[in-house]
Formats: structure tokens, sequence, C-alpha cells
């Protein structure tokens, strides 16, 4: 199983925020959304960190799928 986070980026746009926009409100780092980007491990602080900012639940950033193998 892999994590995405395509639902996070769909959510920035749909609220028309930037990446940067979202490091300063969330208080994240760079380094951290490039991890999301490419659907590497986060903590669970910069995910609630994440979800306090945009007013919304885990289910709305993230999600697990299934990997082709």
């Amino acid at each position: 199983m892999a994590v995405t986070y395509k639902k996070l980026w769909k959510l920035l746009i749909d609220r028309d925020m930037k990446k940067k926009d979202l490091c300063e409100k969330a208080h994240v780092s760079p380094a951290s959304l490039t991890k999301m980007k490419n659907n590497g491990s986060v903590t669970t602080d910069v995910l609630a960190r994440i979800c306090e900012a945009l007013e919304c639940d885990i289910s709305d950033i993230m999600e697990i799928e299934e990997e082709n193998r």
C-alpha cells in the first residue's frame, strides 16, 4: 500500500492556495511538502498542522492506494 496526497493538491487548487501559502499558514517546512509531493513519509505532527490550518480532516488530504504488484 502507498500513501498519496493527491487530495491535498486538489484542495489547494480548489482554495486557490499555493504551497508557499500552506507552509506559512500551517508552519511546515517546504521540505515536508516536497516529501509529500513525492508521496513520501511525513510526521503525524505535520499532517495535523496541515489539517488544522485548512480546517479539514486527515481523509481530506491523503489516502492509501493499493500498489500494483
